[in-house]
């Protein structure tokens, strides 16, 4: 089976998860500070916060920059439900705004949904395409708005060079589906120095001394083998980035389905294909359903991201969301990944190529 997902773990990580074991420090520590701050100078940032996973990751990007009950974050409904809830965590209402062909917020969109009670905006780079920062951080100025990005799935995703993360305040998750993984873990990224202290602050019980609470915090630290995991997927991850954009480069020349639309990429966008997304139109002569059970039965992998909006799920019902977004309901039905992992041989690109030109 050619499976939608696989984490590439060698012999290095084995061994860095080793010395750790072998050292006697498990919890947060020196390994823990050497990861954040290779990741901070392959961002392009100051600071890196590591946490317990990209969620936590995006509650303390909230939580440092003050988000609290009351307050309305912008944000997209075609996404994981974690960048919503952790904003529901705060006790902040998320307010949705419509995506574009990129599958990430519109930023067209944005302005008629701000209010008085408007205090940031958390973009979401979905499936690793930087959605369109020069626009919604010339929103966030106008309004004085705080810019959160979701970049869980877009680590080394830029726009003219410039990484995503470094535009406002990143938060990345290395979940072992993501381009790089630490097995569970995440990490917030900022060029101010406040709310690096802040948010180093609140993952740690909101401890500066040993037993000493300045502030009520959260037990949200990564582990010594979960960054010693990450320093060395952190090396490969250029690696593996240039794998995945050779795939999907393989696939937007090979794969030729009528009705079928697939990703695309703006000039100086650099895509890093978390996943490689295609739509299904009602001008396709087979349904989405059918080309899955294809896909199965020849061994091939896929799954659909996402098929329902972050509004119609069941919490977000039982707070009294009603909202509509037309696009992000008329690609629910449309959108199935298929793998583009940085294990995909040759034999399997073409594979996958015959099977969908052959449906």
């Amino acid at each position: 089976m050619i499976s939608i997902s696989k984490p590439i773990l060698g012999k290095e990580e084995k061994g860095a998860v080793l010395k750790v074991l072998d050292s006697g420090f498990l919890a947060q520590g020196a390994k823990v500070e050497e990861f954040e701050k290779k990741f901070a100078k392959y961002i392009g940032v100051k600071y890196a916060i590591a946490a317990s996973s990209g969620t936590t990751a995006l509650h303390l990007a909230l939580l440092a920059h003050g988000i609290k009950k009351g307050d309305e974050v912008i944000t997209s409904p075609f996404t994981f439900i974690a960048s919503s809830n952790a904003i529901l965590y705060c006790g902040a209402k998320p307010v949705f705004v419509d995506i574009g062909e990129d599958f990430n917020i519109n930023p067209d969109l944005i302005e008629k949904k701000i209010t008085k009670r408007t205090k940031a905006i958390l973009v979401v780079h979905l499936y690793g395409c930087p959605a369109q920062m020069d626009k919604i951080m010339k929103i966030a100025k106008k309004y004085n708005l705080v810019v959160i990005e979701d970049a869980c799935q877009a680590h080394g995703a830029a726009i003219k060079k410039k990484k995503v993360g470094s535009f406002g305040t990143g938060c990345f998750s290395f979940y072992p589906t993501k381009n790089m993984t630490t097995g569970e873990g995440g990490m917030v990224t900022t060029n101010d120095k406040k709310i690096a202290e802040k948010a180093k602050l609140l993952r740690n019980h909101g401890m500066r001394i040993r037993y000493y609470h300045a502030i009520l915090g959260y037990n949200f630290r990564m582990t010594e083998i979960a960054a010693a995991i990450g320093i060395e997927q952190l090396k490969k991850l250029e690696k593996f980035n240039k794998k995945r954009i050779s795939n999907a480069n393989y696939f937007n020349k090979n794969i030729k389905i009528k009705g079928v639309i697939l990703p695309r990429v703006k000039k100086g966008y650099r895509h890093v294909f978390h996943q490689y997304t295609i739509r299904i139109t009602s001008q396709c002569p087979k349904s989405r359903e059918e080309i899955i059970k294809t896909l199965n039965k020849n061994g091939i992998g896929s799954a659909i991201y996402y098929p329902v909006s972050v509004y119609c799920q069941k919490p977000y019902i039982k707070h009294g969301y009603k909202d509509h977004s037309p696009v992000t309901e008329k690609y629910t039905r449309e959108v199935l990944s298929i793998p583009i992992h940085p294990s995909l041989t040759k034999k399997d690109l073409k594979k996958i190529v015959l099977v969908l030109n052959n449906l």
